[in-house]
């Protein structure tokens, strides 16, 4: 087994890294690494029915789509997080107690009851710190997890705190858990990474054929191409989205009453309707035109309807204003 060190803190790098060693690396291997601030998601979720979109853009955190199933998790540097790549055979490679039973070894040796509850959580007096997803790959199982060591709550619950009265869709849903921090259990104080070298440590001993291992740089060049062509593009993030339906009603002070009601396929707007008691000079049908087959990104939507003045077709109704009603 290699037992990759893992120094970047780039959510988009570490995400496209865990795709890299499961294809590209022959060996069993386990890592530990940390994001910054970030929000990664399951790849069947629908990221825009997940995330708080304001908070996010607001506070600058990353949006990554994984290759795992499950849900959204929040990540930043308190948050410690493991993988393993092992090979194996038909349903034997699923299997969340082998692989999080090393976590649970090293938290009974600091004098914590963490415990395996459920499909593939780890908690402490019923609260989560850890939860668990796969991947399988031909013959190799990639299994990882979080494991929230330090991390700032508030931020984890703003974060994915999205409205779910805007989306209709068929995607997996998040089931959000009451959380709590390994190191608020701790007898004797830590920090992450100084727990980051227990969990090591004890993965050396657990695996007596475990060596290091350091990313060479071709290794770290062609994952930053993995970053390019996938990772950190807006189609694998956000327009992998199942298809979903999105309303929402936009209460102004000037414009009056605008509704939104958006039907999105692959992350492009297909249709879209806007009704309202709003007041108009030109007809707004040529805005729902302009709209269609567009990314459901800001960007692009700002981009589709710089020819028009918005407030022609919304009396008094900022460009601002209506964009943020899409979302």
């Amino acid at each position: 087994m290699l037992i990759i060190h893992r120094h970047n803190t780039d959510p988009y790098f570490n995400l496209a890294t865990e795709e890299y060693v499961l294809k590209e690396i022959s060996d069993d291997t386990f890592m530990l690494w940390r994001n910054a601030p970030s929000i990664i998601v399951g790849k069947h979720q629908n990221t825009l029915a997940e995330i708080n979109l304001d908070y996010v853009r607001e506070n600058d955190i990353k949006v990554v789509r994984r290759l795992s199933g499950g849900g959204a998790v929040f990540h930043d540097l308190g948050n410690l997080n493991f993988t393993f790549t092992m090979k194996g055979e038909g349903s034997n490679l699923i299997n969340f107690r082998k692989y999080t039973e090393p976590i649970l070894e090293v938290l009974v040796r600091l004098g914590i009851d963490a415990r395996f509850e459920g499909r593939n959580d780890l908690t402490i007096g019923g609260k989560k710190f850890s939860g668990n997803a796969m991947h399988i790959w031909k013959n190799k199982v990639l299994s990882h997890g979080t494991l929230l060591f330090s991390s700032h709550m508030p931020d984890l619950s703003a974060a994915l705190n999205a409205d779910p009265l805007k989306f209709k869709d068929k995607a997996v849903k998040s089931v959000r858990s009451r959380v709590t921090n390994i190191s608020d259990h701790l007898i004797t104080p830590m920090d992450v990474l100084e727990f980051s070298t227990l969990i090591e440590n004890h993965i050396m001993e657990k695996y007596p054929d475990a060596i290091l291992y350091e990313l060479t740089n071709e290794d770290h060049e062609r994952i930053r191409e993995m970053v390019e062509s996938k990772y950190g593009t807006w189609e694998w993030n956000f327009g992998y989205s199942p298809q979903y339906n999105f309303s929402k009603v936009l209460r102004t002070q000037n414009s009056g009453t605008i509704e939104f009601n958006i039907d999105v396929t692959d992350g492009i707007i297909r249709d879209i309707r806007i009704f309202g008691d709003y007041f108009n000079i030109c007809d707004t049908e040529e805005i729902e035109n302009a709209l269609r087959n567009i990314q459901h990104s800001k960007g692009k939507i700002r981009e589709a309807l710089s020819p028009y003045n918005i407030s022609d077709y919304f009396n008094n109704l900022t460009i601002d204003e209506f964009i943020e009603g899409m979302f």
